[in-house]
């Protein structure tokens, strides 16, 4: 299974993570991409995102360092 440490905490595909863009918001981890450039979480939201870049979205890739685990 995928796993990616956030905060000194591991977090895994189906856990929840909180981040900010434009607002704090937050997202289930549906995949990760782990590559030479960092982590990245991909975040599923079916309410949809808020905010300016990705209000509607309803699936998002964000850094890992960007997101706190919840």
């Amino acid at each position: 299974m995928k796993t990616v440490m956030i905060k000194d905490k591991e977090v895994k595909l189906g856990d929840w993570v909180g981040f900010k863009c434009d607002i704090e918001q937050y997202g289930k981890v549906i995949d990760i991409n782990s590559d030479v450039f960092g982590d990245e979480v991909k975040l599923e939201n079916l309410n949809g995102f808020d905010g300016h870049y990705i209000g509607g979205d309803t699936v998002t890739w964000i850094d890992a360092d960007r997101c706190w685990p919840e």
